[in-house]
């Protein structure tokens, strides 16, 4: 039996509908499993961690309580153990309660009885019963704190590894859905071109204008609605995919969401790992060694610029999802440069390059958040620094152009360029050349990719422009422009 327009196009529809809906409640199904698992990770195993190394912490300041006892036999020093093993115990306590599985119940229950170990140990010392003779106390109490500390580093890696397992179960996952939800779109769009071969032009005309639509969704642009003067069925499959496009930006903003909210969380332990790092090099806890110090120095410059990057990522997530908040105020240019150059001057000097500022006398205004604006300016320096071989010469010149209303900033180098073909794509995220790296790529933070993407989006939100010119075996030129402030431009 042949079919009319009619009920091709209803078949044709509920086609669509039954498969967009099972694709949808796949990702619905996996969105959930990602909740759960995000809700696990902040509500279990971080505050799990974050306990386990607090308790990490509050028994060497325990040990350093009964260090003071033993050397000035002060009765408050005796209180502070005291009321530190208490602490210690009840956190514990609270751990080995909440924990779920047996192995990481097991070593709470042992770190609880070497911590019940140690505190007798103290406590036979204080009322003289030790039968420890010459400093076998002192090696039974190091041998004690150390077994405990190892055995809450065991218990936090285990939280640790499963957290790693949760997050790449959780990229998966995602990685699945976006591969069926391309399916539903190729299979959209086939069944789009079926109809348009036998169907009239009233309904070629709405069809076409769909497929666009659905090519740019394809590749990841969000446009709103399309808006079809077709018949009423087929403005059923506009309305259908104009949903559809909405659930996928949604499920696109909750990936960005999911990506800053773990950015976020990865703030904390990198903090940690900071100030540890800094109490090992004033020596708090003892002396060290110069190769530990440098070693421990090399720690806490990685542990800043990690923290860089993730504060990075976050202000990209926040810009993207709109939220960026910026105080616009009328500020100095050359201010804010004269500061990014003295960030820099100690790299500049360590590679024997030259930064030379060439900007109109006085001041130079603009209404931006100046914050925001050193971090562009710090970015792009960085860049110049990192890519310019030794002895070369950096400059920035800046100036008021009345004519236009703008004020240009330009950041160059002599560096060894950009190859043309990737120009296009250097101010995406993550993006890092194809020939030469992190050279191609001109980006900061070794290799982050994040630093011009973050630059374009400031300089946007200000109203301006960014740009790159650049040659190979020449250098490279980033210029961008502002609004003149209200109250013009050099003064």
């Amino acid at each position: 039996m042949r079919l009319s327009i009619f009920w091709r196009l209803a078949l044709g529809c509920l086609a669509i509908v039954v498969v967009m809906a099972g694709v949808n409640l796949f990702v619905l199904l996996q969105l959930r499993q990602l909740t759960v698992l995000s809700n696990q990770l902040v509500s279990y195993h971080y505050p799990a961690i974050d306990a386990a190394k607090r308790l990490i912490a509050n028994l060497y300041t325990q040990l350093r309580s009964e260090k003071k006892y033993v050397a000035v036999r002060d009765v408050e020093f005796l209180q502070d153990f005291e009321e530190e093993g208490k602490e210690i115990r009840r956190t514990l306590a609270m751990l080995k309660v909440q924990e779920q599985a047996g192995e990481r119940q097991r070593l709470l229950q042992e770190a609880l009885r070497l911590h019940g170990e140690y505190l007798a140990l103290v406590r036979g010392e204080v009322a003289g019963r030790s039968t420890l003779p010459g400093n076998g106390y002192e090696r039974r109490r190091d041998a004690l704190v150390k077994l405990i500390s190892d055995t809450l580093q065991t218990y936090v890696g285990l939280h640790e590894t499963l957290v790693s397992t949760g997050v790449s179960d959780s990229r998966a996952r995602t990685i699945r859905a976006e591969a069926i939800t391309q399916q539903l779109i190729v299979v959209t769009l086939l069944f789009g071109l079926g109809l348009a071969g036998v169907a009239s032009y009233s309904i070629l005309r709405p069809l076409r204008r769909l497929q666009e639509h659905i090519r740019r969704i394809g590749h990841g642009h969000f446009d709103p609605s399309v808006d079809v003067a077709a018949p009423t069925d087929v403005r059923e499959l506009v309305t259908t995919v104009n949903w559809m496009g909405g659930k996928l930006q949604e499920l696109d903003e909750m990936k960005e969401e999911f990506l800053a909210h773990l950015s976020h969380e990865l703030r904390t332990p990198m903090a940690s790992i900071r100030e540890g790092t800094q109490l090992l090099l004033d020596e708090i806890p003892g002396p060290v060694s110069p190769a530990q110090r440098e070693t421990l120095r090399i720690m806490m410059g990685s542990s800043e610029r990690l923290i860089r990057l993730i504060s990075t990522l976050l202000d990209l997530s926040k810009m993207e999802a709109g939220m960026m908040k910026y105080q616009i105020l009328p500020t100095d240019l050359k201010r804010l440069a004269e500061a990014s150059v003295n960030k820099v001057r100690l790299l500049a000097e360590a590679k024997r390059i030259q930064i030379i500022t060439d900007a109109p006398p006085g001041r130079l205004w603009a209404r931006v958040d100046g914050t925001r604006m050193e971090q562009v300016l710090d970015n792009l320096l960085s860049n110049a620094l990192k890519f310019s071989p030794e002895g070369a010469v950096v400059n920035i010149r800046m100036e008021a152009d009345h004519a236009a209303d703008v004020v240009r900033v330009m950041v160059s180098d002599t560096g060894p360029g950009i190859p043309a073909e990737e120009l296009p794509h250097i101010f995406e995220r993550f993006y890092q050349g194809r020939t030469q790296g992190r050279t191609a790529a001109r980006i900061p933070m070794a290799g982050s990719g994040l630093g011009l993407a973050f630059a374009k989006r400031v300089v946007e939100a200000h109203r301006g422009r960014i740009s790159v010119e650049s040659e190979r075996g020449k250098g490279t030129m980033v210029r961008f422009e502002l609004p003149l402030s209200s109250s013009g431009g050099a003064v």
